[in-house]
């Protein structure tokens, strides 16, 4: 196989992972089945690799002031400790990438970009930051990512956390980030707990020196009794993001769409004080009325028969074409088929009867409001 290895592939490979390549990496699809993996994640813990998503350090005096420039968001106003979802687009307003960014200090910011946008984006901001007093490190080479997502994910994690650390995961909030001690290997590793999530579910992500990603992953899998933790692959993230009706970069996001047209309008903070990459293409899309250049927007559609569209299938009303599925399948949780699309704007209503072409077949659809799954508290 070619492409980029995380440190934990040959765990995967102990474990009978079957291997997909996503964005440059051998990641793995499934251990087992993709369906046992969702529900897992769904009904307990499922223990995930996202080590090849990116890691990008920002630090200095500009930090906060270069953020506010390079991304659409204020990120100078994230407090300490505390993390915000963001996108850096292009000067015509086209979406390079969305991303998570924690603040870690006054001086200090940690850029999370997807898998394959991550040298792209870690470039872009070395642009973005002439005349800036900060330093711009792309650590991605170096990091590796574990996540546990599940109603079982801090019982399990706790195991791993000295007890007098315990408060510090328990009332750790969403979005939000905490240097925690992961007992590992008979020692104490301090280690950076993030508590955001791509899944739906409660869950947290812990960022890992590569030499120590093995490690952690066994001490993980080694605490979790029977029926609490299951290794999960790509599959299963899908499908659990698409109930949760989250965004994937080169699905429902590109660079030839635009925020408002993908519904994160909110994200774009027209408001902050000064000039940002993009601002006048996204206030002048935001003014044309519902901000959508191709007059079409993201929605979620909720299948009425059995079959599921699925990523190009036209979407039709009346037998003419007014829109495209981004991500659609069969929802495990759910037991009907899901789907996210760009429609006309006039058709994006709840309730708006369509149709999705099935490979010359009109399947019934509804929009729904998104999300389509929504955990209990």
């Amino acid at each position: 196989m070619t492409g980029k290895y995380t440190a934990l592939y040959e765990e995967h490979k102990k474990l009978g992972a079957s291997f997909t390549d996503f964005g440059g990496w051998q990641m793995p699809l499934k251990y087992t089945s993709e369906l046992a993996e969702h529900h897992a994640v769904r009904k307990s813990a499922g223990l995930f690799d996202l080590s090849h998503m990116g890691e990008v350090w920002v630090t200095g005096p500009d930090a906060g002031a270069f953020l506010d420039y390079a991304l659409v968001g204020k990120l100078s106003a994230i407090a300490d400790g505390k993390a915000k979802y963001s996108l850096i687009c292009q000067e015509d307003g086209g979406i390079i990438d969305d991303l998570i960014v924690y603040r870690r200090g006054p001086e200090k910011f940690l850029v999370v970009p997807n898998a394959g946008n991550a040298p792209v984006v870690a470039a872009a901001l070395l642009v973005r930051a002439a005349g800036f007093d900060v330093v711009v490190e792309d650590a991605s080479s170096e990091t590796s990512l574990i996540a546990v997502q599940g109603p079982l994910a801090e019982a399990v994690l706790l195991r791993l956390v000295p007890a007098e650390q315990h408060t510090l995961v328990t009332e750790l909030k969403y979005y939000a980030a905490v240097d925690v001690t992961f007992l590992v290997a008979g020692s104490g590793q301090d280690l950076l707990l993030a508590r955001t999530g791509y899944t739906g579910e409660d869950g947290f992500e812990i960022f890992v020196p590569n030499e120590s990603a093995a490690a952690l992953w066994q001490a993980i899998s080694a605490v979790a009794e029977e029926g609490e933790l299951v290794p999960a692959g790509l599959a299963s993230r899908d499908s659990l993001r698409l109930e949760a009706g989250m965004p994937l970069y080169g699905n429902e996001l590109s660079r030839e769409g635009n925020p408002f047209a993908a519904g994160l309008g909110p994200v774009v903070a027209l408001s902050k004080e000064g000039d940002f990459v993009g601002k006048e293409a996204l206030a002048a899309l935001k003014a044309s009325g519902a901000g959508v250049s191709t007059g079409r927007k993201l929605v979620g559609l909720k299948g009425l028969g059995r079959r599921a569209g699925r990523s190009h299938y036209p979407v039709l009303k009346d037998g003419v074409v007014v829109g495209e599925v981004t991500s659609g399948q069969p929802s495990p949780t759910l037991g009907y088929p899901v789907v996210l699309a760009y429609v006309d704007v006039a058709l994006a209503e709840p309730g708006t009867a369509l149709d999705v072409d099935l490979r010359g077949k009109a399947e019934p659809f509804e929009v729904v409001a998104l999300p389509f799954y929504k955990r209990q508290k």
